[in-house]
């Protein structure tokens, strides 16, 4: 079987036609230490400000300069992805992240290690593109549900160990252990990658055109999360407006020959609604823990401890059913499965809402575990839904689509928690993370209209 690019094929295609779990287990190994590297630098930011000899606000650059490429290139990543070759894509971005993350552990200034973060960012949202892709791909179409549980529950499992073994290896080897402690695990993913993949094709530099359009939508969509970003973080809601500066530069690449595609592949595939079932679910859970985590500490004076033990209810219930939820979706359909699991996050989140002083430790843990037992059931599900309904030239597009949708939502749920908390109280921010969980059970259970072939316009605005 020929490999071409990682979308030259019907989604679930599989080399020699079994399913092939190594690959699946590297995309939830990519997707794992992707992940990891969102949350461990921020522990050491207060270690890498002294070492370096700067200040904070330019040591939060460590942690900035990562997340804003991911997020601002994951669309132009997809695209371009669509038009290479799956191996040498997934070992160039894997071997690109790792020596970056190296670059940065020697970093001797701060522009240097400023720098290896932005282009290590850049690798990591290549890699974000590729992951649905290489998971679907690798099996069989009954066992899609199995396979996107992988990746969609060691990702946020990355994300949410991350704090504690960067403060483990802060406590013992200092802050160039938080970037060295990734290279294993790449070493790992470049062997799997070597040895599984299929060896064929060439990487394929993006074209001028291309440059052109990622610096465009880049620029637009890092000054929206750089905005977010500042939001939550200064507790300032007025940073919001910043949103608005973004608007110009989407629209433009939006209405040109880069964006059209997108656009034209969400709508011809119906992928709308579960893209934003995904986003409203990701905001929710965001806006909560953010909120949960602030009340415990400030209102009822819970330690650091009692509140991160608390809140690692939820990971640890999404982290066990995750794997459930690929089960029951390649048995039940994925459908009915993600619906269950976002009405299962949705009525933890809304059991939350009273959150007040008398509560105990347990009373939150709870509520937060029944949320992220939702989650758990929910992720592979909603996952392999959106990935099965991807044209098949079009997979790493909307891979990349619904891996921004799910950042941008991480992003938003604080920044709007932070606005509602000001406002109207800790108790608005509460209601804001029920009605964006609530919001995405219509936006699953409603199944779009069924995919139909690009019009010929539209079949020719998306070649190449």
């Amino acid at each position: 079987m020929t490999h071409e690019g990682p979308g030259s094929e019907q989604p679930g295609d599989i080399p020699g036609g079994a399913d092939h779990w190594p690959l699946v287990g590297l995309a939830g190994l990519l997707s794992f230490v992707a992940m990891l590297d969102m949350n461990i630098v921020n522990v050491a930011l207060a270690d890498i400000a002294d070492g370096l000899r700067v200040s904070s606000a330019t040591a939060q650059w460590a942690v900035l300069g990562y997340q804003l490429p991911v997020v601002a290139l994951l669309l132009p990543a997809g695209r371009w992805l669509d038009g290479v070759s799956l191996r040498p894509a997934v070992l160039s971005a894997t071997a690109g992240f790792a020596l970056c993350s190296a670059l940065a552990a020697l970093a001797p200034w701060a522009v240097w290690l400023i720098a290896a973060r932005l282009a290590q960012g850049a690798f990591a949202a290549a890699l974000f593109a590729l992951m649905p892709v290489l998971a679907i791909r690798s099996v069989r179409p009954e066992a899609r549900g199995r396979a996107m549980s992988v990746p969609a529950t060691l990702g946020p499992l990355g994300a949410v160990t991350g704090p504690a073994v960067g403060g483990l290896l802060l406590d013992h080897f200092g802050w160039h252990s938080v970037f060295l402690v990734k290279l294993p695990f790449c070493a790992l993913a470049l062997v799997v990658a070597w040895r599984a993949l299929p060896r064929e094709g060439r990487l394929r530099l993006p074209g001028r055109r291309e440059s052109a359009d990622a610096l465009l939508v880049a620029g637009g969509v890092a000054v929206l999360l750089l905005a977010l970003t500042l939001a939550a973080d200064t507790d300032t809601p007025a940073w919001l407006l910043l949103a608005l500066a973004a608007l110009p530069p989407v629209w433009r690449w939006l209405r040109g020959p880069g964006g059209r595609p997108v656009a034209d592949v969400l709508r011809a595939s119906a992928l709308l609604r579960p893209h934003g079932a995904v986003l409203a679910l990701a905001t929710g859970f965001a806006a909560l823990h953010y909120v949960v985590a602030l009340h415990l500490q400030r209102e009822d004076g819970a330690s650091a401890t009692a509140t991160g033990l608390t809140v690692l209810a939820f990971p640890l219930a999404m982290g066990l059913a995750g794997p459930l939820g690929g089960r029951l979706a390649d048995r039940y359909g994925a459908r009915p499965v993600a619906v269950t699991g976002a009405v299962l996050t949705a009525s933890g989140l809304l059991l939350c809402v009273p959150l007040g002083d008398g509560w105990s430790l347990l009373d939150v843990a709870w509520r937060l575990a029944l949320a992220g037992l939702g989650m758990g059931l929910n992720g592979g599900p909603a996952q392999a839904l959106v990935m099965g309904a991807a044209p098949p030239d079009r997979t790493a597009t909307v891979g990349s689509t619904v891996q921004l949708a799910r950042s941008l939502g991480f992003t938003l749920g604080p920044a709007l928690a932070t606005t509602a908390w000001t406002l109207a109280g800790a108790r608005a921010g509460l209601y804001l993370a029920a009605v964006a969980a609530c919001l995405a059970v219509p936006l699953l259970a409603r199944p779009g209209r069924r995919p139909t072939p690009l019009s010929e316009k539209s079949a020719d605005s998306v070649s190449p």
